[in-house]
């Protein structure tokens, strides 16, 4: 059956030099597509921000392919299926997967993982049993490692990748501290999610704050900021300290690359400074979400969202995450629920 209506979409107008503004995107409007052999239709319900999406509006290629301009911007979405020519999906089914900013899509069936109503939010599979906690999961337990009564540090710590990293690494008996902009999250971190320590990065000085808060010294650092943030950690690590690379959110607007640290000490301590990606890692990703789901419905894994409403603020919500404006796991709610 055609699909009615039409569906809306934003794309790339032009690439931003520094902080990317709404005038950068523009709204297209065209019909809705039709599913063809082994693809399904979509209507996406909510929306993921993440501020890996600011590397897509860069010319050179990084690690994903690059937007290019009048296309659509990326991005991970929950939708329900509102057609299939697809035999593992049918009409009113809840999936979730990358279809990028737009009120409907149409996507090959194996590209999608389908979801159940009834247990998590479903905008749950796009935070803390989505991308960014399979990334907390897979470099806390793969690159971090942390051992009882160690010391975890993780920066930008009331973000969606931030706030899991930190409850793994407590979970495995770590002591954890958290770094995060304003009182406000840091207070969440202790009081919500149980970090033992949170030191606010805006304050005067950061270095002597962090040695009062990780007496010990660092042994695990899990980097989601980069900059001053960064210069702070690594003075305090320790010996055979672990850093995971997940993150330099610090810099992403920066078109020419700051100079980067001394690394000389890493060798005297013999530090492991390793980067990585989460999408290298399928399987961690089902492996997680098996194991968080449970942790969330029983509430012993604490998560938060801030929410836009309206896919024409997606633009918006991307400048905003980029300069540690959202509390949580920052989603667009594009359409309403149903059923």
């Amino acid at each position: 059956m055609p699909n009615s209506g039409s569906r809306r979409s934003v794309v790339l107008k032009r690439r931003p030099r520094g902080e990317p503004s709404s005038a950068d995107f523009e709204i297209r409007e065209d019909a809705i597509p039709e599913a063809r052999a082994g693809e399904v239709v979509t209507r996406t319900l909510w929306l993921s921000i993440d501020p890996y999406m600011r590397g897509r509006l860069r010319e050179e290629q990084t690690y994903a392919v690059a937007i290019q301009i009048g296309e659509v911007m990326t991005g991970e979405s929950v939708g329900e299926v509102v057609a299939s020519s697809h035999p593992g999906f049918a009409a009113g089914d809840i999936v979730v997967g990358s279809r990028g900013w737009q009120t409907h899509s149409v996507t090959p069936g194996d590209q999608l993982v389908k979801i159940s109503r009834g247990g998590a939010p479903l905008s749950a599979y796009l935070g803390v049993l989505g991308m960014p906690g399979a990334t907390a999961y897979a470099g806390v337990t793969e690159i971090c490692k942390p051992k009882p009564g160690e010391t975890f540090v993780v920066a930008a710590a009331s973000g969606a990748v931030g706030s899991v990293a930190g409850q793994i690494a407590k979970r495995a008996g770590a002591r954890v501290v958290g770094i995060a902009g304003g009182s406000e999250k840091c207070l969440w971190a202790q009081d919500s999610l149980g970090f033992d320590d949170c030191v606010d990065h805006r304050t005067m000085d950061l270095g002597r704050e962090l040695r009062a808060a990780c007496p010990n010294g660092i042994d695990c650092y899990f980097e989601n900021v980069g900059g001053a943030v960064q210069a702070a950690v690594f003075e305090q690590l320790n010996a055979f300290a672990r850093v995971a690379m997940c993150g330099m959110v610090s810099q992403y607007n920066e078109h020419t690359m700051p100079p980067g640290p001394n690394l000389g000490f890493v060798v005297g301590k013999r530090i492991l400074i390793q980067g990585f990606i989460v999408s290298d890692r399928p399987a961690r990703m089902t492996e997680w979400r098996a194991m968080a789901e449970k942790l969330v419905a029983d509430g012993s894994l604490v998560h938060r969202e801030d929410i836009v409403d309206g896919l024409e603020n997606a633009p918006d919500a991307l400048t905003g995450i980029l300069s540690g404006r959202n509390f949580g796991k920052l989603l667009v709610r594009v359409s309403a629920e149903h059923g």
